[in-house]
């Protein structure tokens, strides 16, 4: 499933670009679920409490406040991961869009071929990124959560939940599988935490401290997380 925001505040155009899109998708056998958004302050504010549940975002250029532009700005800082598209009805802005990574500039209205191009560069940005994120499901709900965001996991009988600076992330699953998924960067220091290596503020005795919070290393994983840790943080 591609999940995709479309913000304008053109309640015509908005309506106009997904059914297009929904076309496009159906052509290629994909399953897209929208979210609309009228303004750019309204996307951010959203996001603020559901990072993480979009894949792509079509940004209107020309908006209130808050343009296309600057709503790009934002989203990148907070997810690098994200991928972005411009739409606009002018040509004179085809080249802004590059300063924040974005996929595309589509003048309105989109054709079928320009969407389905758009929709093969998101393709494959979301595979190139499939490394630098941690994808778990609650729920209905499927997250993708930047790992450079992850500040340690922790298990709780058959539930994990991810710790972010941001908010916390609960699905059920196993820490092993966690482990093994999120690569080397992750360091085990009990049965139930697994953290970021980056993260590590520093170690005292048998504490590690990360985002305000002392997480206990057990005598079991001690030795071999010591010494990741340690070399973790020479080389950061």
């Amino acid at each position: 499933m591609l999940r995709i925001g479309i913000c304008d505040d053109v309640y015509d155009a908005r309506m106009a670009l997904r059914a297009a899109l929904e076309r496009a998708l159906d052509r290629r056998r994909v399953e897209g679920r929208f979210f609309e958004f009228s303004s750019g302050e309204g996307l951010l504010r959203w996001l603020e409490s559901h990072a993480g549940e979009l894949d792509l975002v079509f940004l209107d250029m020309e908006m209130g406040e808050l343009d296309g532009m600057e709503t790009a700005r934002r989203l990148r800082a907070a997810d690098e991961g994200l991928q972005l598209v411009f739409v606009t009805g002018y040509a004179d802005h085809v080249f802004d869009g590059y300063s924040v990574g974005a996929l595309g500039y589509l003048l309105k209205p989109p054709k079928a071929e320009q969407l389905s191009e758009v929709l093969d560069r998101c393709a494959a940005a979301l595979c190139r990124e499939g490394d630098k994120a941690f994808i778990c499901r609650s729920g209905d709900t499927t997250y993708r959560i930047p790992k450079r965001n992850i500040l340690y996991f922790y298990s709780d009988r058959r539930q994990v939940t991810c710790v972010t600076a941001g908010r916390d992330y609960t699905f059920y699953g196993k820490l092993d599988e966690v482990e093994r998924d999120t690569g080397s960067g992750f360091v085990r220091i009990h049965q139930r935490y697994l953290v970021r290596a980056g993260a590590v503020d520093r170690v005292e005795g048998s504490e590690v401290c990360l985002g305000g919070t002392s997480l206990p290393v057990s005598r079991a994983f001690q030795q071999t997380a010591l010494v990741a840790l340690t070399r973790a943080m020479l080389e950061g």
